[in-house]
């Protein structure tokens, strides 16, 4: 059965459903926000600074019949509301999925595609164990229906014994022989698709996988993303409070310099005047000896 992952990013989760997947026919199973642990640079550019994306890989199902499961990687950038599908794979080319660590709950994990191998980080452990699992059963469900209907063997005529091999062979036309030979080397030619493996995955991830097992990590990502929006709210307060705090110092040092400023203006008027009477004492000064020289 198709299941669809709920959770705290829901609402994530149904913008792109809503953006990317339904208008193609198709619906989705889980996303889940990643980053690179090895990231592709050319040696002559420079390094890169914080991120301007974010990245999910998405598991969807086809609506129609017979149905293909996809992986689709997506981008949303800085600033932007819409999503932008980057990349896409059917399962038949996705040929391993390594969990990294079989014995712990990590982020990390490896998608290999028949082309090229994708080195992953989640937002959590647990939002990784989430993705894993419904990937998982997705996986069981789509080779089942893709490998579970074996051919329909023709039933022998009534009133005749069924022959062998041998018989049937000789009692056919010889016109039929290049057909019979050409089938045959098909049947033996004929190699079933490579289903996908899935290695250092937790055992209650895959075979011992349960619905309680889902919930339970659900409720982990659920508590993960609440601490990290506390952390961001915290983060934020203490950056607004040295805000507020900075602001507070720049208008008392503008209060003061404007307070000596006022001085430094009323101490050059008073330098002004003081050269305008020293003037006119000199001027009256003159005057007196010229009227003495006399």
């Amino acid at each position: 059965m198709w299941c669809v992952a709920a959770g705290h990013t829901m609402s994530i989760q149904s913008a792109i459903n809503k953006e990317i997947f339904i208008p193609h026919d198709e619906r989705l199973l889980v996303a889940v926000e990643v980053w690179r642990r090895k990231r592709k640079r050319m040696s002559f550019l420079p390094p890169a600074g914080e991120r301007d994306y974010s990245t999910f890989i998405c598991v969807s199902v086809s609506n129609t019949q017979p149905h293909q499961l996809l992986i689709t990687k997506v981008k949303q950038y800085a600033g932007a509301e819409s999503f932008r599908k980057r990349s896409k794979w059917s399962v038949d080319q996705l040929r391993q999925v390594n969990g990294i660590n079989p014995n712990k709950d990590s982020p990390e994990f490896d998608l290999v595609f028949d082309s090229e191998t994708d080195q992953w980080v989640a937002r959590s452990s647990a939002e990784k164990c989430i993705f894993i699992q419904i990937l998982y059963h997705a996986c069981q469900t789509y080779w089942a229906g893709k490998l579970g209907k074996p051919g329909k063997l023709r039933k022998p005529k009534k009133g005749k014994a069924p022959q062998s091999g041998d018989q049937q062979a000789e009692e056919e036309p010889m016109d039929n022989l290049p057909t019979l030979k050409a089938l045959q080397s098909r049947r033996k030619s004929y190699a079933p698709p490579k289903q996908t493996e899935f290695i250092n995955c937790q055992s209650k991830l895959t075979a011992d996988a349960c619905a309680m097992t889902l919930v339970i990590y659900r409720c982990k990502a659920f508590i993960n993303r609440m601490k990290s929006k506390m952390a961001a709210n915290q983060s934020r307060s203490k950056a607004q409070a040295q805000l507020a705090q900075s602001a507070s110092v720049v208008q008392r040092v503008s209060v003061a310099l404007g307070e000596r400023g006022q001085r430094l203006t009323k101490a050059e008027d008073k330098t002004v005047e003081l050269l305008a009477k020293a003037q006119q004492f000199a001027d009256a000064t003159h005057k007196l000896a010229l009227k003495y020289s006399k």
